[in-house]
Order: C-alpha cells, then structure tokens, then sequence
C-alpha cells in the first residue's frame, strides 16, 4: 500500500536537490510543499543547504509554521513567507524562495520581469514587487514576522512570481512539479531578458501568447517530462559525485577487485543512472 506522506517527502527532498543542480537554490532558500492530506499543514526541509536534502530530513509543519513532532532540527528563519502564503491561497501547493543570481539584477533595479520566450511565460503573467521596506523600513531583508509574511503573500495577490527588492523571488505552484518548473525557467527568461536588453529592445510575447504557452507547460505530459529529466541530471551528478569521494585504490588492490581498466567508474555510474532511469518510465507507463 502507498504511503502519500512518505512519496512526498522522497519528491520534495528531490526537488530541493534538483534546484540546486539548475543553480536556482545554493546554500540559501527554500521550497516546501501543502501537505498531501491535509490542506492545514505543509512539508519543507531542515535548515541547510538544498543539496543535501534527503526525505529524513524533511519536516511536517502547521500552517503556524509549529512542527507537528516535536524536533530538535533547526527551522528555516523565513517560515512565514510559506506559511501564510498557503494562508491566503488555496490553490497554491508548492512555495520556493530564492536568490538566483539571474533574478537578483531585476530586484535591485525594479525592471519588470516579462516572458521573453515561451517557456518563459511559466513566470505567470504580471510579476509583482514587494519592498520590505515600504512597510517595516530598515530590516536585515529576511523575511520572519507574520506581520511580513502576509504583506508579501498580498503582495503575489492571485499571481504566481513575486520579486522582493534587493533580495530575491518567491514561487508558487499548484503542485510541487509545477512549482519546480516555474522557479527554474523564471531564473532561464531572467536570465535571456538580461542578455537580450544588453543587445537593444526586447520583444516580449503577447498576453494571449503567454496564457496559451503557460498552459502548455503545465501540463501532466510536459511537468513529466521535464521532472525526468532533470532527475537523470540530478542522478548522474550524484554518481559522479560518489565516485569522485571512492577513496584510491592501488593497482593490486584495484585487479583484485575485478576493476576494468577499459570502463571508466565515472561512465559505469552514468550507465547505472540512465538504467534507473529507464526503469522508472517502465514503472509509471504501467
């Protein structure tokens, strides 16, 4: 029998890994996930960096932020941008906050983010700003009262990106996966919007255009697709990773194991990623 808290702690610990392979989380920020059964709670990692994140480390929190067992793992500061964004909305599941270097120029400037290709327009129409300091004035630019927690859930409204000033972008989604995808093809448009304005005048989609490729996106079939992929890089990196850490063997030592000399360990590992992979699409296709 499946156990749905457990299947989603694997995904979510997952995801915080895969985001910090794309470069959109490094040793800060955060994603969490609406519990899967109860709308009045939600799952997000330990304190640490995204990269490290494995299922045991992921926590079971109100929408208090309180946990629901007692724990002596130390919580994220920023709780609050979580909790009472899935305060406000309903239909948001998943929550990432970030600092990707390739937002971070339209936060401290205040250039507005536009879908400048079609993937782009997973960011969700209009992006919003929020400025801590129109309301609270001089603050370390972290997010930790209720008090600023729900001035920046107003903030993102009924949109899906919002830009906080000089500090970075929070995400929302109707599904983790959705989430995911939003967070990393955001940084991806932030990123082309700044090249192409380097070069002269930006051509942005239009808004009919960017509704149709949003939908398109988040899709079942196209959410899946890009979650395999990014799970295979996640998987090779990880091995290859493994492998780099395999103390060194001497010559005799390695015979004696039965090492060939002809198969690199680094392609044996990629083999084994590719083969787990395979495995999974055989697994969801029955």
């Amino acid at each position: 029998m499946s156990d749905p808290l457990a299947e989603a702690r694997q995904e979510l610990a997952t995801a915080n890994r895969i985001l910090a392979n794309e470069g959109v989380l490094d040793a800060f920020g955060h994603i969490s996930m609406r519990h899967p059964e109860r709308p009045d709670r939600y799952l997000i990692a330990r304190y640490g960096a995204a990269e490290l994140m494995m299922p045991d480390d992921i926590l079971e929190l109100t929408l208090d932020s309180k946990p629901v067992v007692p724990t002596n793992a130390r919580l994220f500061s920023e709780l609050v941008i979580h909790a009472c964004i899935y305060q406000a909305r309903p239909d948001v599941h998943s929550v990432c906050h970030h600092h990707a270097v390739s937002v971070l120029p339209f936060c401290i400037t205040g250039t507005e983010l536009v879908p400048v290709m079609h993937l782009g327009a997973s960011l969700g129409g209009k992006v919003p700003f929020w400025d801590s300091r129109d309301e609270f004035g001089d603050t370390p630019l972290v997010v930790t009262t209720p008090e600023q927690g729900h001035s920046l859930a107003r903030a993102l409204g009924p949109h899906w990106t919002v830009l906080l000033r000089r500090h970075g972008a929070t995400v929302a989604g109707r599904s983790l996966r959705e989430c995911v995808f939003r967070s990393v093809y955001t940084c991806r448009n932030a990123e082309l919007q700044s090249r192409a304005m380097a070069i002269g005048s930006i051509s942005t989609l239009s808004d009919g255009e960017a509704e149709m490729c949003s939908a398109h996106s988040h899709t079942p079939r196209t959410l899946s697709r890009t979650w395999e992929y990014w799970t295979y890089r996640l998987r090779k990196m990880e091995a290859m990773t493994a492998v780099a850490r395999e103390p060194a063997k001497t010559p005799a030592a390695a015979k004696a194991s039965g090492r060939r000399k002809s198969a690199p360990a680094v392609k044996r590992a990629a083999a084994r990623a590719a083969s787990r992979a395979r495995k999974t699409r055989r697994s969801k296709a029955r």
